[in-house]
């Protein structure tokens, strides 16, 4: 089990506020949709495109929010962009009609995206020796909060009415409110002096770019569990229904249990890439697992389908830490927040389209599809040492350039 408490008091309020954040996370990644859909009213599919418009909006933020981070400061970015997510929340109560949803969704959808990117320097210059292992804990502070919510969203979608929804939804946006001012306490991040080079220097930076790609296609695993499991349990198996939480309380279980664990053996671009390639082989395997579940006895069905999470979430794990890992080391010290910033365009591109792909191979087309999956995610996996390789040479290029005018005598 991950220690209760980081070690230092910097660690520990950032812990704080990740906590409080993803409590609100899990009422709105619960119970979210069910409040347009059934307070507001909604069509389903109005909803749905929406959301995915505010997730393409999303991705054109992190860069440019990351650097600012960098140039101007993390912790007062970060603290804005929570602000501005909890107004944008509690603009959700005012939205009636089609339109009005759109633009509230797409300035919360924004600020998240834009306060991801501005907490990863706080992270790296807070984490220690070793701030991927930090953010490993916080991955695994994040799986508490969001249970939390999600009972709390529970009882929400228990009572049903127009009133509980709104509660949830004032709730969401005084829990960002709390969040951004437990940051207070943080100690503020002198803002890095621009270097030398391209302003926009992760957009130029190719192999970080395939990297980002690469952990992308490897991020639709995440939609696995939340979006292709329990339509395939309810449209293709006979496991009873129920099964649908469990498979969700057993991912949660092992994430908080041995994420920190995990990471702390992948600690290196190359352990990385061979994590990236363990996690494949893990996916493949679950996923093959999946679709022998359908058509035998619900018993059975149960049994396969709980081994294929425990498998999954064991590569998930390696995943997690592969990411962690790649993107902080590979990422220069003076542009944190803007490589961060690029690397989670891979996630918020799975985020839009993954739950499409999985429905469309896994659900639509059925037990080949997930053979389909497997494959993808198990030739990434490949793709991943070779790739990390790259970009490693192509870092020590850029250090062995830099280090000229770096080290040249001033008059």
């Amino acid at each position: 089990m991950p220690r209760l408490m980081p070690d230092t008091g910097p660690q520990r309020v950032l812990a704080a506020s990740n906590f409080v954040y993803t409590v609100g996370s899990g009422l709105y990644l619960t119970a979210g949709v069910l409040y347009f859909t059934e307070a507001v009213h909604l069509p389903a599919g109005q909803v749905g495109l929406g959301l995915g418009i505010a997730g393409l909006l999303a991705l054109t933020l992190g860069v440019a929010v990351g650097h600012l981070a960098d140039r101007l400061g993390a912790r007062g970015i970060y603290a804005t962009t929570l602000v501005v997510q909890a107004l944008a929340t509690a603009g959700f109560v005012l939205v009636d009609s089609f339109w009005p949803f759109v633009l509230t969704a797409c300035a919360a959808a924004a600020a998240k995206a834009a306060g991801i990117a501005a907490r990863s320097p706080l992270i790296r210059h807070y984490g220690g020796d070793r701030p991927q292992e930090f953010r490993a804990y916080l991955r695994a502070v994040t799986n508490v909060g969001v249970s939390l919510g999600a009972v709390l969203a529970g009882w929400v979608v228990q009572v049903g009415t127009l009133t509980a929804y709104q509660l949830m939804v004032i709730g969401n946006a005084i829990v960002l409110v709390v969040a951004a001012l437990i940051l207070v306490r943080l100690p503020p991040v002198a803002p890095v002096p621009p270097a030398g080079g391209p302003r926009r220097l992760a957009l130029r930076d190719r192999p970080y770019l395939l990297l980002t790609a690469l952990d992308g296609i490897m991020a639709v695993q995440f939609k696995v569990l939340t979006v292709a499991i329990p339509l395939w349990i309810v449209g293709a198996t006979t496991a009873p229904h129920w099964l649908i939480s469990a498979t969700m309380l057993t991912g949660t279980v092992i994430v908080v249990a041995f994420q920190v664990r995990a990471s702390r053996n992948v600690d290196s671009p190359a352990t990385g890439a061979h994590a990236y390639r363990r996690a494949g082989v893990a996916f493949l395997l679950a996923c093959t697992l999946i679709s022998l579940s359908s058509g035998i006895p619900a018993w059975a069905a149960a049994a396969l389908l709980i081994t294929a999470v425990v498998i999954h979430t064991v590569g998930e794990l390696w995943h997690s830490a592969a990411g962690f890992e790649v993107s902080f080391a590979l990422a220069p010290q003076h542009a944190t927040g803007q490589y961060l910033g690029v690397f989670g365009l891979g996630a918020g591109f799975a985020e839009a389209l993954g739950p499409g792909l999985l429905i469309a191979l896994c659900i639509s087309w059925g037990r080949p599809g997930w053979y389909v999956v497997g494959a993808m995610f198990v030739l990434t996996g490949l793709a991943a040492p070779p790739a990390v390789r790259w970009a490693q040479r192509h870092q020590h290029a850029l250090h062995t350039q830099l280090a000229p005018a770096e080290k040249a005598p001033t008059a």
